[in-house]
């Protein structure tokens, strides 16, 4: 963390000192939620929470290192005492942000905003030092958190904008305003929230809106929604695509035997071609947005094709492909699940599989869809009549249980995960030696724990 005094810090999110005798001490460590992940010279933030009080660790904050707390009420140990802690999180955030001289980049979109984001750090980290959003923080907990991570060597601030409603991301960009914007879709993730896709494209165009004049918008030019944003924003505009107008643009996208895309990209008057160590076709928009966002902050071209190559998707339960010693080969896609996610992670299987490996899948029940759920699994239970899956388990209630009928309809093998049974060992009887085999569904249905069970069990 850039330092700052608990004085400041006081000023900035209107705190009244409580057991701090030196204003002048500085917080030199990121903020943290969490009293089991206190950086010397830190600061806590005593959030509440459904089962448990952040005021209840405090003193276990301050002797892990932390140089005071932020609360709400005296907790026996150093304090910034605040009337709410989320608002304080921010305030601090938006100091730091003040402080910091590097380029600030936010990243949104209805799907890919992770993946986009751990491509992206793997590039600016060649260019310079970068702090990026862990895992999926991307909201007005874990986004203050991230900001408070920059050092004054910084260069480079990647920040994940996730929004549930309208404002969000422009409450997300008053705490830091980024200088680079990328929209990467408008989908159908959160739409019983948000009630429309247009209500979505309103929302995720908050962050183009931010743009200072002199900044720009990388925006994907094969999305009509997002290339529409065009006109909502001050900054200069970059788009990325397949189109021939592309700023950026794919002129060739294949995939090899393992399903992972090669990528040949012209922007300006250059070209380079660059295989992906990522899964699934749908991931070559993410690459192309990445690159796209890298070459507005002026990577050079031969470093955005360095970082491509090497890059992994560093958090978790997203495509993450491994085989067992029996052959079988386990697709680990459970993080979340918009009707777009589920059937991109279906023709992902399809690719990874090829015309020879059996595929089976494990297809959760999608949430947030509102009064189109129905519609929406019943497409999915269509594409999945289509897709060359021979097996599928449904988890989840009454809008998966709906989908068996039009599948087994199709022909195809389906089952309802049994809850007598664990769900790894259920699928593991279905499978044979060299299967291929994907986990999909929403994050809250923990199927990501079944994906690392199946790993480690063998076909009989």
């Amino acid at each position: 963390m850039i330092p700052l005094s608990l004085g400041h810090l006081a000023a900035a999110t209107a705190a009244t000192l409580d057991r701090i005798t030196d204003a002048d001490a500085m917080v030199t460590a990121p903020l943290s939620f969490d009293s089991r992940d206190i950086a010397p010279g830190g600061l806590f933030a005593c959030l509440p929470g459904r089962h448990t009080d952040g005021h209840d660790y405090a003193a276990q904050a301050v002797a892990a290192g932390a140089t005071a707390v932020l609360a709400t009420r005296p907790v026996g140990v150093p304090a910034l005492l605040v009337p709410d802690v989320l608002t304080a999180m921010a305030g601090l955030a938006a100091q730091v942000a003040a402080a910091f001289t590097g380029t600030v980049i936010g990243v949104t979109g209805s799907a890919g905003k992770t993946t986009t984001k751990d491509i992206l750090a793997a590039i600016l980290t060649l260019d310079g030092p970068t702090v990026a959003t862990q895992k999926s923080f991307n909201n007005e907990i874990g986004f203050p958190v991230t900001v408070s991570r920059v050092e004054e060597n910084t260069a480079y601030l990647l920040l994940e904008m996730g929004a549930r409603g309208q404002g969000h991301i422009a409450s997300l960009c008053q705490i830091a305003r980024p200088t680079i914007a990328t929209v990467l879709g408008v989908g159908s993730a959160h739409i019983g929230e948000f009630g429309s896709r247009e209500a979505i494209a309103d929302a995720k165009a908050e962050i183009v809106q931010a743009l200072p004049s002199d900044g720009v918008a990388v925006l994907n030019g094969d999305d009509p929604l997002v290339r529409a944003m065009a006109a909502r924003t001050r900054g200069h505009v970059l788009t990325f695509g397949t189109r021939e107008d592309s700023t950026v643009r794919a002129t060739e996208i294949t995939l090899d035997d393992q399903g992972r895309p090669r990528i040949t990209l012209a922007y300006r008057g250059e070209s380079g071609s660059v295989q992906l160590r990522i899964h699934g076709r749908h991931n070559a928009t993410n690459a192309l947005a990445a690159a796209a966002t890298a070459l507005a902050a002026g990577v050079p071209l031969t470093t955005v094709l360095q970082g491509l190559e090497q890059a992994e998707i560093t958090s978790g339960n997203r495509m993450q492909v491994t085989t067992r010693p029996d052959a079988v080969t386990v697709i680990n896609d459970s993080f979340n699940a918009s009707p777009e996610a589920v059937q991109a992670a279906i023709a992902a299987l399809g690719d990874i599989a090829g015309p020879r490996r059996r595929q089976v899948a494990v297809i959760g029940e999608m949430a947030e869809l509102g009064d189109d759920a129905a519609a929406w699994h019943k497409r999915i239970a269509d594409r999945i009549a289509r897709s060359g899956i021979q097996h599928i388990v449904l988890v989840g209630g009454p809008q998966v249980e709906a989908m068996l009928d039009t599948i087994r309809a199709s022909g195809v093998s389906a089952e309802m995960a049994n809850p007598a049974v664990p769900l790894a060992e259920q699928v593991n009887k279905s499978l044979q030696p060299g299967d291929v085999v994907l986990i999909k569904g929403a994050n809250a249905l923990g199927l990501g724990m079944v994906a690392d069970l199946l790993v480690r069990l063998t076909t009989a």
